[in-house]
């Protein structure tokens, strides 16, 4: 299919064919990519080229106008043909929710960045999970800014992003508090690593990404919190983050589980197995249904017990996906243990689950704390 064939429209079936379309083309690409660990990049010039990128962002602000639950069923699709795709996409579709979320209650510093982001067909890159709390690096103040120095890691989609969105820790007169900021990737002192070379998800591209020196203009502040303690932002970003990247992993899965049906046709004493395989997918597509109505396309309000809810169906999702997909390579049987078959990529694709917040038992230990009515953050 052709890039230059644009069908922008907001209805999910229209989104979610788009992204079937070119996701055939993906599904070719996948082996290679994951043979070679490199970049998705052809991919991500054909998500540009289809307005993808800006598919979340409202129409009146030139984006295409996809709801939070449109832009979760474009990533399960995706998924579905390339899980590092699907994911790099994810992460960067988040952080453009985050914005629409709070566009539509009136923060003019984030109808200005999704204007920006959709006239100028930009990509983001970023942060998130492994500053989460703490974060990295040091900010010091300068004329008109600050300059920034810090080691970032995990940066999925680094090299095909124009835009950087991350964190750095000032020591200002009233203690030390996080700075959350968005540069240019080609920003002088931004250098991406090569060194993503991992077991699963290795066409993500999430190098390694040195900040030397970097200039941070003071206007590039977006927000400013503490650090080490919660902080109400991550009651925006989490519940609108998470159905994102979890739509991936179970798309992943849905691919894993029509792997098997085929592979399981004609042989009945596989029915035990496929309806084992089959419940195990349920719940996790339950779970990621429930956090897409839970986010109710940007209309959930902000707190402490509904970031808990989503962390948990997060961790329900991800333990029936990898339950699901490894019952599926054993239906499926020798055949998918090697290499060229692509249900042998899948079951390490979806390893990468795990890191993504909150793990299990940090999850089970911060759901607690609420319920209990102690302080979150003493998890970790």
């Amino acid at each position: 299919m052709s890039t230059t064939a644009i069908r922008v429209n907001s209805e999910a079936s229209s989104w979610t064919d788009i992204a079937s379309d070119i996701g055939d083309t993906f599904a070719a690409r996948a082996a290679q990519h994951d043979e070679q660990g490199d970049f998705v990049a052809e991919n991500y010039a054909e998500l540009k080229g289809q307005r993808l990128f800006s598919a979340g962002i409202p129409s009146e602000l030139g984006g295409g106008g996809a709801t939070h639950a449109e832009v979760c069923a474009i990533v399960r699709e995706l998924g579905r043909h390339c899980g590092s795709t699907g994911l790099s996409f994810a992460m960067h579709s988040h952080p453009v929710c985050a914005n629409v979320f709070k566009h539509l209650r009136g923060d003019e510093k984030s109808t200005g960045a999704l204007r920006k982001i959709a006239a100028g067909k930009l990509v983001i890159a970023g942060t998130g999970a492994n500053d989460w709390l703490a974060s990295s690096g040091e900010a010091i103040e300068v004329d008109g800014g600050y300059r920034v120095n810090a080691h970032k890691r995990f940066v999925s989609g680094a090299p095909g992003a124009d835009l950087f969105v991350t964190s750095a820790i000032f020591d200002g007169d009233d203690g030390p508090e996080v700075l959350h900021f968005a540069i240019p990737m080609a920003s002088a002192g931004v250098e991406i690593q090569s060194n993503w070379n991992t077991l699963g998800m290795r066409g993500t591209g999430s190098n390694d990404i040195l900040l030397e020196d970097v200039f941070v203009p003071a206007e590039a502040v977006v927000a400013r919190r503490p650090v080490g303690t919660w902080h109400p932002m991550w009651d925006v970003i989490v519940p609108i983050a998470l159905p994102i990247i979890v739509a991936c992993y179970v798309g992943l899965a849905e691919s894993a589980v029509k792997l098997a049906i085929d592979s399981a046709a004609g042989k009945p004493h596989q029915a035990a197995a496929v309806g084992q395989m089959q419940s195990e997918l349920a719940v996790a597509q339950i779970a990621l249904d429930d956090m897409i109505r839970i986010v109710n396309n940007y209309e959930f309000n902000p707190e402490l017990s509904i970031t808990s809810d989503i962390l948990t169906r997060k961790a329900i999702a991800a333990r029936n996906v990898k339950a699901a997909v490894e019952t599926a390579s054993e239906i499926v049987g020798g055949a998918g243990f090697f290499r060229n078959h692509p249900m042998e990529r899948i079951v390490r694709d979806v390893r990468a689950f795990h890191f993504h917040p909150l793990p299990e038992r940090i999850q089970q230990s911060f759901s607690g704390r609420i319920t209990l009515g102690l302080d979150p953050i003493e998890m970790r």
